[in-house]
């Protein structure tokens, strides 16, 4: 089977099933209100290597969007923000309510990608807390940590009390 991408093109079917998610297991998949969906698409596709699960618009009859994405085996939302549902955008809000954390074996590498694709570093990518981390903000004004544990994580101690 064949998707249509947002931008016209055919991708390769994404198998839900196969990308982790357990029929009748419930799970949280996050949902990016933005300014302009199309856009957005398009930079995640560039920036984390994301493919397009199912689109909804993104013609120019239908503007709009709403496409599932997936990077590994998350996927999440993307959609233009509609005031009108009390649903706004970061720019709207100026400023973002969550970070994201994408984690990957090369940080850096995954920041300078999606800088190439016209993210803004917020961080650059150093050891914090047992992890090598670094910070964007992407063009919709969501903020997304990169980076992996550099060690065993969780940790098995922290601040000399017993992990849970």
């Amino acid at each position: 089977m064949t998707l249509a991408n947002c931008d016209g093109s055919e991708e390769d079917t994404v198998d839900v099933v196969a990308s982790g998610h357990a029929p009748g297991v419930p799970r949280v998949e996050v949902q990016l209100s933005v300014h302009d969906g199309r856009q957005a698409v398009a930079f995640y596709e560039a920036a984390f290597g994301a493919r397009t699960c199912f689109c909804l618009g993104g013609t120019d009859e239908l503007p709009e969007v709403v496409a599932q994405l997936q990077v590994g085996s998350t996927r999440f939302w993307v959609e233009d923000e509609s005031p009108e549902h009390g649903n706004f955008s970061p720019q709207a809000l100026k400023g973002a309510t969550a970070r994201l954390l994408l984690v990957v074996d090369d940080p850096a590498a995954a920041v300078e990608r999606a800088l190439a694709a016209g993210a803004r570093e917020v961080q650059t990518v150093a050891e914090v807390y047992g992890w090598l981390l670094g910070r964007v903000v992407d063009p919709f004004g969501h903020h997304w940590e990169i980076g992996r544990p550099i060690g065993p994580w969780p940790p098995a101690e922290r601040d000399g009390e017993e992990s849970q």
